[in-house]
């Protein structure tokens, strides 16, 4: 085998690898998908409308949010911040897995920063964190961006056809699929004290501010999450380098 051959070779199973461990979070997220199709249509917004926010946006918690605030007549500034400050947390991701995609082209990390997802990230970081010397794991998260974009774009138009057709497509309780992906998820995840204190703080407010319009609540729990978990780690580097 050439070596031009034995490359492509490595590509192609390290993208397979990671559109296959994906599939877990691809079965979770069809219902959530299918769901904001539904809702997308009872809510007043357009099929294109919906099909480009899941294209453009792809970010579930924040589309969903911005239903809610759409159909409650919210100021654009109102939506936007909330959907800014829900996806903080992203950042948190990204700080991650910078030393091990810092080193690649604009060309890549562009697509792979827009694909990056609470799923895609609990995934990749696995990858990432295995011992093997492979030069290809971005070619991994490559394949598990591509399978949950593919699946999200998939479920949102389903949802938007059986939502004009089966009604009530919301009330079958079709998101706990997604609630349990999200535990699956985080629960792994919680490995640092500053994970746990992150995880803690977000759980505290979001119950103490369930009952606030505009799903504020969400929104003041995934900011306070984000700064416990940077006030921690900002705690726990001086001892880490003074250690050192």
């Amino acid at each position: 085998m050439s070596d031009h051959t034995s490359l492509q070779a490595s590509r192609r199973s390290e993208f397979l690898a990671g559109a296959r461990d994906s599939l877990p979070m691809l079965i979770g997220a069809a219902p959530f998908g299918m769901i904001f199709g539904a809702l997308a249509e009872q809510s007043g917004v357009s099929t294109l409308g919906a099909l480009a926010m899941s294209a453009l946006v792809f970010a579930g918690s924040s589309q969903f949010i911005a239903l809610t605030l759409f159909k409650g007549h919210a100021a654009l500034g109102v939506i936007w911040l909330t959907t800014l400050i829900v996806n903080l947390r992203h950042a948190l991701y990204s700080v991650t897995l910078l030393p091990h995609v810092g080193k690649l082209s604009q060309r890549w990390r562009l697509p792979l920063a827009f694909g990056l997802t609470d799923e895609t990230f609990a995934v990749v970081q696995h990858r990432y964190n295995s011992h093997d010397p492979s030069p290809y794991k971005h070619w991994y998260y490559l394949g598990s961006v591509l399978a949950m974009y593919s699946n999200w774009q998939l479920w949102t138009a389903a949802g938007l056809i059986l939502g004009q057709s089966v009604k009530g497509l919301e009330n079958l309780g079709l998101d706990f699929a997604m609630v349990a992906t999200f535990v699956g998820i985080v629960v792994p995840m919680l490995k640092t004290p500053a994970m746990r204190w992150a995880a803690l703080a977000a759980a505290v407010v979001a119950l103490a501010a369930h009952g606030l319009p505009y799903k504020l609540g969400l929104m003041l729990a995934a900011l306070a999450g984000v700064v416990t978990g940077v006030w921690c780690e900002s705690r726990q580097t001086p001892r880490q380098d003074h250690a050192g």
